[in-house]
């Protein structure tokens, strides 16, 4: 934790807005945002005092282009192997940005090039209890699974976090995406499953098709097409993987 630098406040738009600018290492939270974000700018919703709201800034100005399209993979891991010690190793990792438990998200990450550096943002349900009703059927929280009280601290998930994030990202820049590959394809949450694929929101030809899983270079099969980037939605949960 001596590399982290952690800066919060009580209230504010965004954390990875805080996180602009900023230098390698700093971490950004809120007790509350008004504008936190996913991919494809969809909101991010939060009650306060709730959940985790977290922006991390990586250094990435000697990482190429390729190597840096497997960064959310990369966090992926590591949220997913700091949120597995409280849900007993449930967490699987949702290509390419999203970490599930039976099915649900509890965590969501967004990561933002800025200068030569990576804001990766993380969003993780912790004691979130009550979802609008149009992603009730598709979230959790820590609460929600029945973690134990202590997994429920935020500063400790916080902690967790930020712990395993250092160690697989210096992996990761050290040894590349196979460094870590096996580890991210042995949680793979889509790998078996009939899938679309969306390039936008209103993505008039989207792609279908069974997942062969996350390949070794950071994109994913589907239908034995690569993707490299998009949004996936699940249909029909196939694989005994990701009914755990």
């Amino acid at each position: 934790m001596r590399r982290w630098q952690i800066h919060h406040k009580d209230l504010t738009r965004s954390t990875n807005l805080d996180a602009r600018g900023a230098r390698p290492w700093d971490v950004f939270t809120a007790s509350f945002q008004t504008a936190g974000r996913g991919r494809l700018d969809h909101k991010w919703v939060s009650s306060p005092n709730t959940n985790l709201a977290m922006s991390a800034v990586l250094p990435a100005g000697d990482i190429s282009l390729e190597h840096l399209a497997t960064l959310p993979l990369v966090v992926g891991l590591a949220v997913a192997n700091a949120l597995s010690l409280a849900t007993g190793g449930l967490c699987r990792i949702k290509w390419p940005n999203d970490i599930l438990v039976n099915g649900r998200k509890v965590a969501g990450i967004l990561c933002e090039k800025d200068s030569d550096n990576v804001i990766a943002g993380i969003g993780v349900n912790v004691r979130e209890r009550v979802f609008p009703e149009e992603f009730s059927s598709r979230a959790t929280s820590l609460a929600l699974l029945g973690c134990d009280e202590s997994f429920l601290v935020i500063e400790r998930i916080r902690d967790l976090i930020l712990s395993s994030l250092s160690h697989i990202f210096d992996e990761w820049k050290e040894g590349g995406f196979g460094a870590i590959y096996e580890r991210v394809s042995l949680l793979d949450a889509l790998k078996g499953t009939y899938l679309t694929i969306v390039q936008t929101d209103d993505d008039a030809s989207p792609s279908r098709g069974i997942c062969g899983g996350i390949l070794p270079d950071g994109s994913l099969d589907v239908g034995g097409n690569a993707f490299f980037a998009g949004e996936a939605h699940i249909e029909r949960f196939d694989s005994p993987l990701t009914k755990n």
